[in-house]
């Protein structure tokens, strides 16, 4: 049968007096949500009140009446929350919500196993570097229960500092990290200091408090490696966290730009219809500063544009190897990795290249792209990076280094290949 408007109506009236909700939704109804969200869960009840009574002001004035895309709604609701406190962010979906463990203080956003293990817990890359520099690419700080074993979370943190063990000096990159668990962060900052210093974040909430310290610490802490953690506008929260906890003991210089600016850690928080706000349940207190980085966030030690980072941590880090003092033949190895990181971050010179081109015994040096590059039958190509003079670094091996050398009337005759330990190889050039 047909229904006629008056029967759809009628309809529609019968269905708002069973559901009170379905009359009652609207952009005012969502923040009224929010508003409540904030108002029982963030850490400090004083500013709660003011930040929700704030947001339903701004609704009774009608500021979000013709947000009617839920969506929309959310974003503009996380731009009027931000300044109140970085983590302050409305979600809305029209997906079942898991919800986070209402006995938490302190909750990373819920992310699911299978999104940490393709992650591979937040250790993108570990590597050695020239000049035996450790190199930790690292995206988040996964989560992990202490007193538990097999845990691949911290399996995953543990075998990148096990590869690294034999470096000379470690970074650690947090430009692209988000944040994740105090855990994690507690665990990681104990591989760099004595067992129970006193250098962790407490986090304060309504109802307890709750140390970042460790209740497992790394077994093997290196005391005295220098220790370089990199930073963008991206790094926030629990990335902040270690950056700001390292830097205030004095156990690691930060390099970068100023991070977001986010201390104060939570969890999602549903908010009715879809939506949801991540609200701070803690603030955490450094020991040493009695203060944390909540929208300021971290200053760097030394400040280089995000692209530039790495480059300028890889300088300091081996400058200071060298000023700890190595052997002789490990000190050259460190120098000759400096000049060639320093030569490829420079102006490269235009150099007379057919002083050099042409055939070596078993290598041939030639140009591609303005470069000199050097070759060896089938094996890969090396880039040779101008030092000044006939002296030049190879791009892909800083441990090997090749000299042109002249003859009475100033033309090159042979190449050498030294290697930093010593080893010289020298080849004439074909006739």
């Amino acid at each position: 049968m047909r229904s006629t408007p008056a029967f759809a109506g009628l309809a529609l009236a019968l269905l708002s007096y069973a559901f009170p909700s379905l009359a009652r939704e609207s952009p005012r109804s969502h923040v009224e949500g929010v508003a409540s969200a904030i108002e029982q869960n963030y850490f400090d009840e004083r500013r709660a009140k003011q930040i929700s009574t704030g947001l339903r002001g701004a609704a009774a004035k009608g500021e979000f009446d013709k947000l009617t895309d839920k969506r929309e709604l959310a974003s503009a609701l996380t731009i009027k929350l931000e300044p109140f406190d970085r983590h302050f962010r409305v979600g809305w979906t029209d997906a079942p919500r898991e919800q986070p463990a209402a006995d938490s203080p302190v909750i990373s956003p819920a992310q699911s196993q299978a999104k940490h293990r393709r992650g591979n817990y937040g250790v993108r890359r570990a590597e050695v570097l020239s000049g035996n520099i450790g190199y930790i690419d690292l995206r988040g700080f996964a989560p992990f229960e202490f007193g538990v074993a097999g845990q691949p979370e911290r399996q995953a943190i543990e075998a990148a500092l096990q590869l690294l063990a034999g470096t000379d000096a470690l970074i650690i990159d947090l430009r692209d990290n988000g944040g994740g668990a105090p855990q994690m962060v507690g665990y990681l900052s104990s591989a760099f200091v004595k067992k129970d210093a006193d250098i962790f974040n407490t986090f304060h909430g309504r109802d307890r408090t709750m140390s970042e310290a460790p209740l497992d610490w790394y077994p093997q802490p290196r005391l005295d490696t220098p220790l370089f953690v990199l930073t963008s506008a991206r790094t926030a929260s629990a990335a902040e966290a270690f950056a700001y906890t390292l830097q205030s003991a004095k156990r690691a210089t930060v390099v970068g730009e100023t991070s977001m600016g986010a201390a104060n850690p939570g969890g999602e928080v549903d908010a009715g219809h879809g939506f949801s706000v991540f609200v701070s349940f803690a603030t955490p207190i450094n020991p040493i500063t009695k203060a944390n980085w909540e929208g300021r966030g971290v200053t760097p030690d030394v400040a280089a544009e995000p692209a530039a980072a790495l480059v300028t941590a890889r300088r300091l880090a081996l400058e200071a190897v060298l000023a700890k003092g190595l052997s002789p033949e490990l000190a050259t190895d460190t120098r000759w990795a400096l000049d060639a990181l320093r030569a490829e971050a420079g102006a490269w010179p235009q150099v007379p290249a057919d002083d050099y081109a042409g055939a070596y015994g078993m290598m041939a040096v030639d140009t591609d792209q303005g470069r000199l590059v050097l070759q060896q039958g089938r094996r890969p190509v090396r880039t040779l990076l101008p030092l000044g003079g006939d002296n030049f670094a190879v791009l892909e091996n800083a441990s090997q280094r090749v000299v042109f050398q002249r003859n009475a009337k100033g033309l090159v005759e042979a190449l050498e290949l030294r290697h930093s330990d010593g080893d010289v190889k020298r080849h004439r050039r074909g006739e």
